[in-house]
């Protein structure tokens, strides 16, 4: 059957394949033809798309029915959504139904709602998003360089704590290799003074 040239191919070969006697066992009608149902998404992808579609992707081809406004019929059992893993699986269009090729044209692939304005302003969104990582960034590096400046003068302030400690440790047991040398004589031979027993003398002396 002649389609009008408003139908797109995709479309018409999805009309001309569920009309197709010969593939009933992949692909038919519905008892109502509101519908089609393919039988075994396994075998359909393997045997049918690659000689209609030119792939053998099944999920590709839902994709595509969902961009024209398909949905997949949930049939519904005591309350629960029941779907078999490997049984058959049902399409539904307003405007696809057995014997009303008419309709075809009315389906209309979807558009993006997006408007050109909403982009613009997705654009300064992300324009003001990677400015803020940026200044963000370039904080954090400053505070690295202090933090690593920091860390240097710390470090040099403890070698010379230490090096301070060394020093006034050394004077220390200079002080007290000294005091304990005798450095006077007495006149009359006596033993030998020693540092603290002038100063020792001296305080006597003065009291």
């Amino acid at each position: 059957m002649k389609h009008n040239s408003n139908v797109p191919a995709f479309l018409a070969k999805l009309w001309t394949l569920v009309e197709d006697a010969d593939t009933n066992e992949f692909i038919c009608w519905s008892q109502e033809g509101n519908s089609f149902l393919v039988l075994d998404e396994q075998h359909f992808a393997k045997e049918i798309l690659p000689k209609f579609f030119k792939h053998n992707n099944m999920a590709s081809f839902i994709r595509q029915l969902n961009m024209y406004g398909f949905r997949k019929v949930m049939h519904i059992d005591t309350g629960i959504v029941k779907q078999e893993k490997d049984g058959p699986v049902e399409f539904q269009h307003p405007y696809f139904k057995h014997g009303q090729d008419n309709l075809l044209e009315n389906i209309k692939r979807k558009v993006s709602n997006t408007r050109p304005e909403d982009n613009k302003i997705r654009q300064e969104d992300l324009s003001q998003i990677l400015a803020s990582v940026h200044s963000v960034h370039s904080k954090q590096e400053s505070i690295d360089l202090r933090l690593g400046t920091l860390k240097r003068e710390n470090e040099a302030l403890w070698r010379e704590i230490s090096d301070l400690r060394q020093i006034h440790a050394h004077q220390q047991q200079l002080i007290k290799k000294v005091s304990g040398e005798p450095i006077l004589m007495n006149s009359n031979g006596k033993k030998p003074k020693y540092i603290h027993q002038i100063y020792d003398d001296k305080a006597i002396c003065a009291v």
